[in-house]
């Protein structure tokens, strides 16, 4: 298993780096947030991983804090959920406050995250609520406040979008922008990648 990765950030695409360590580039799938949080191409970088083993593929996925890979081992814990839509989950929302939402039982602001319908949401509640509430609590005795579990899930997964675009090396108001009419045509519906896509083609287009 591969519980790390330290090296040269050598691309930086939609949901996906690669990180060459010696020589050897790895592939890691990785959060629109993390995403937007990573160096430039070039410099190096540290993710910490988690590696998942199919009988026919081995992949990994990548992350900046221990805190955000524990989430997405819990995530890809609760039934349904497998890799690929647990790091859309964490593409949809800030973790601190996708764990504020989940453990402030708010299933209906989970559903605004594509790819999570009623059923799924409701079961990421009921079942991560008082295995994340650990979380809360060091992160609160960390920063000494407490948590506004009040926060919009849809307001918050289009910044992320846009840093995105900004670490790819677009300018903010442009990449606003794009978000912005992606989302107007109906791109609130779309999961992370495809908005990013679509937003990359308006960008192109202009």
């Amino acid at each position: 298993m591969i519980g790390s990765l330290r090296g040269a950030l050598q691309h930086k695409g939609l949901g996906v780096v690669v990180v060459d360590v010696g020589g050897v580039g790895y592939s890691v799938a990785v959060s629109m947030q993390t995403l937007a949080d990573l160096p430039r191409e070039g410099d190096e970088v540290f993710l910490l991983c988690h590696t998942h083993v199919r009988e026919d593929a081995l992949a990994l996925y990548g992350f900046l804090s221990e805190r955000e890979r524990k989430v997405f081992g819990l995530l890809t814990a609760v039934s349904g959920v497998g890799p690929k839509l647990a790091l859309t989950i964490m593409s949809g929302m800030p973790c601190d406050q996708l764990i504020d939402t989940i453990c402030g039982g708010q299933s209906a602001k989970l559903q605004k995250i594509p790819g999570v319908g009623k059923k799924t949401s409701e079961r990421l509640v009921l079942e991560l609520k008082d295995r994340l509430r650990e979380l809360v609590v060091e992160r609160r005795a960390a920063s000494g406040t407490e948590v506004d579990d009040d926060g919009g899930a849809l307001s918050a997964a289009h910044e992320p979008l846009v840093d995105a675009l900004v670490g790819l090396g677009y300018k903010r108001p442009m990449a606003s922008r794009a978000i912005e009419q992606v989302l107007a045509e109906g791109g609130a519906e779309l999961s992370p990648e495809e908005c990013l896509r679509r937003a990359l083609a308006v960008m192109r287009e202009g």
